[in-house]
């Protein structure tokens, strides 16, 4: 189920969009008790098992030949991907376990309570939300009845400017159309929001599902030609006028693709920077009034915004003007639709699925019904969510021991600014005051969401998302004008991911992912550097990798490295690009530049980690543990987090989007760069895993 929530994802992404992870199916009823001991037990309380198992290697190759086939050979063999995921690895299995333990918060929150909880209490809001989703028979009978005052909104569009405003109205109610706009803190000045105007989304996931020549960019592009006449049948176009709205729909979005920027170009924050007045902005795009969107939007006191991608508008600007509006009133009447089709009944979420889930995905099933509900009310109202889950699951020790866990990979990462040889003093200060200056968010925020503005009821599921998605807007542009408020985190706490942020210079790991197999506080050492400390160590290494390097220690977009120090680095991650350039998937190269930050995070965050513990070993005693040496543990510990399978189509599809590399390639493109894993698991020049001098990459 489709939210507003744009989580920028700079952190782990094993699959397509880990902030709206799927869930496979599961027994009916609520979740167990939590059992005491937390190295045996998940916040659902089902069993994790150890963080190491034997049965989880493939012994039939040698780690010096593939590491990731021997490190996880043996738990993708035992773990195949249910029929309802995409793709499934350590990280969906942990996501389903939370999602178990938020099941057992709504189904006890949805029951009736006596005496009735008032209608502001947050807790009944989010039991309200679970249970009007859970709710198919009046899905089924509201029919479209909750989108027709948005259809009808659609309808009166007579010309541009009330085409503007609808495309304001959308945005407000998290509806995808042409182009978006959001506060975030200025490139420039940190502390200040600003309106940031960028590139919309289109139907298909990227601008080259357009473009490219390909058998399957091809057969997909047909298959979406069938599937937005089938969405427009079922919001009741006739099908002979659905069938003429498809090529009109699709060609549209190709040339507005064929103005889009890359992903790899989006990267570039500077080629992301232009700040433009209101008057300059109306220059640029004559038949997109500006001052009137703004107002539309419901915000004051605004003098320009930051545009992503000016040329982008400019060629919207064309579209606005040169396409009959009856045309563009179909394609807004496919965006209603299609945003909202998987909060509709069977038949839209039925035809949803297929495309998104089975044509783009490869996915067989759909998700229950339960997991998709709770998908969404963690989507929407996560926090209050979020708040019940860290009181039942997160204790306070985790925490600690998390925040201690980054201290020690600070003070590694510090030293190797300290020794870098490569990098001149100017720059080696600046890059320590960042350092420095690295704000920390640790398992849940210490200011939540205040929900009571939001109204939800029982009575319409789509009623419920629409208002949450207002909700979400009004709360994220109401910051314009306002001092950044650095207390707001981006993912709920229950999410299993973490992220780096460039413009408030932070990290943040929700008490989600703080569990097993990436924490564990009673567990050795060992284990716990391997996994969660190389994910600490990747996050702080994103602030220093080719996209976060552009950020000064305060969040602001500026060069603040010695012109031989930048040409030193970026000679580096040009290494770091060839590299995993070299990697493909059925004939389908990787995107080297695509994937340079988050490649560059892991090397960096892996050897920070190892660093770190190394230092922890200090004055005890290096145990053999299971006949594996502390090396030995710490390298399958990284391992064992990224084991994964996926289908073939989640593969292309991450290829073609997304800015991680696959499992495989984290694991083995990292290992194959360090010699510590060498000497570890003895292996020698030649070999696979062991890269040449000439060719290993070492950015930190």
């Amino acid at each position: 189920m489709k939210t507003i929530r744009r989580v920028s994802l700079l952190s782990l992404g094993l699959g397509l969009l880990l902030c709206a992870g799927v869930i496979a199916a599961a027994p009916a009823g609520p979740a167990p008790t939590v059992p005491a001991t937390a190295s045996t037990a998940t916040s659902a309380g089902t069993p994790a098992g150890p963080l190491y198992d034997p049965a989880n290697l493939d012994p039939s190759v040698s780690p010096c030949v593939d590491f990731f086939r021997y490190a996880d050979g043996g738990w993708a063999t035992r773990h195949p991907r249910p029929a309802d995921h995409a793709s499934w690895g350590r990280l969906e299995e942990l996501s389903e376990r939370n999602r178990a333990a938020l099941r057992a918060i709504l189904e006890a929150a949805a029951a009736p309570a006596n005496p009735p909880a008032a209608p502001d209490n947050t807790e009944r809001k989010i039991g309200d939300f679970y249970a009007s989703c859970m709710d198919e028979a009046a899905i089924e009978r509201q029919g479209l009845t909750p989108l027709q005052p948005e259809l009808a909104r659609i309808d009166a569009v007579a010309d541009v400017p009330a085409l503007v405003d609808e495309l304001a109205h959308l945005q407000s109610e998290g509806i995808r159309v042409p182009f978006g706009s959001a506060a975030i803190p200025s490139f420039r000045n940190s502390a200040e929001v600003v309106l940031d105007v960028r590139e919309g989304e289109l139907g298909l996931p990227d601008r080259d599902y357009y473009l490219k020549d390909d058998p399957a960019s091809k057969k997909i592009r047909d298959e979406y030609g069938k599937h937005v006449a089938r969405l427009l049948e079922l919001s009741g176009l006739p099908a002979e006028q659905a069938a003429l709205a498809v090529p009109k729909i699709f060609a549209l979005e190709t040339r507005l693709a064929q103005a889009m920027k890359t992903r790899a170009e989006r990267r570039d924050a500077h080629g992301n920077d232009h700040w433009t007045t209101l008057p300059e902005m109306a220059a640029l795009t004559p038949h997109l009034p500006w001052e009137r969107y703004v107002k539309d939007l419901g915000v004051s006191g605004v003098s320009g915004a930051n545009l992503r991608s000016p040329a982008y508008l400019k060629a919207l600007d064309a579209e606005l003007a040169g396409q009959p509006i009856a045309d563009w009133r179909l394609y807004l009447r496919w965006r209603l639709i299609e945003g909202m089709a998987p909060n509709l009944g069977a038949a839209f979420v039925a035809e949803s699925f297929h495309f998104d889930g089975t044509v783009l995905r490869g996915t067989a099933e759909n998700l229950p019904r339960w997991g998709r509900c709770v998908r969404s009310v963690d989507g929407h109202m996560g926090e209050a969510l979020g708040r019940i889950y860290v009181d039942k699951y997160f204790p306070p020790a985790a925490k600690r021991r998390a925040l201690e866990m980054v201290d020690n990979l600070t003070a590694a990462l510090k030293d190797d600014l300290v020794t870098l040889p490569w990098m001149g003093e100017a720059t080696r200060a600046a890059a320590q005051k960042k350092l420095a200056a690295i704000g920390r968010k640790i398992g849940y925020p210490d200011q939540w969401i205040d929900y009571s503005p939001l109204q939800i009821a029982r009575g319409s599921y789509a009623e419920n998302v629409l208002a949450a998605q207002r909700f979400a807007f009004r709360r994220q542009i109401d910051q314009l004008g306002k001092p950044v408020d650095r207390a707001r985190w981006n993912m709920t706490p229950p999410t299993v991911n973490a992220s780096y942020t460039p413009p408030l210079n932070e990290i943040s790991f929700p008490a989600g992912i703080l569990q097993p197999p990436f924490f564990d506080p009673a567990a050795d050492d060992a284990w716990n550097y391997g996994a969660i400390g190389a994910v600490i160590g990747h996050e702080m290494t994103h602030g220093f990798d080719d996209q976060g390097s552009q950020f000064d220690d305060q969040g602001n977009l500026r060069n603040w490295w010695a012109p031989a120090d930048l040409t030193n680095f970026k000679g580096r991650a040009e290494c770091v690009n060839r590299h995993y350039s070299g990697f493909s998937v059925d004939g389908v190269a990787v995107n080297g530049k695509l994937v340079l930050g988050e490649s560059i995070a892991d090397l960096g965050g892996l050897k920070i980690a190892y660093a770190a513990y190394q230092r922890s070993l200090a004055g005890k005693e290096h145990r053999v543990d299971q006949g594996l040496s502390p090396d030995q543990r710490f390298f399958l510990a990284f391992a064992g987090i990224w084991a994964a399978s996926a289908s073939p189509e989640a593969e292309r599809l991450q290829l073609a989007t997304n800015p991680h590399p696959l499992p495989r390639f984290r694991v083995d493109g990292v290992v194959s760069d360090m010699p510590e894993f060498a000497r570890a698991f003895s292996c020698k020049t030649g070999d696979p895993m062991v890269r040449p001098d000439s060719e290993r990459c070492q950015v930190w």
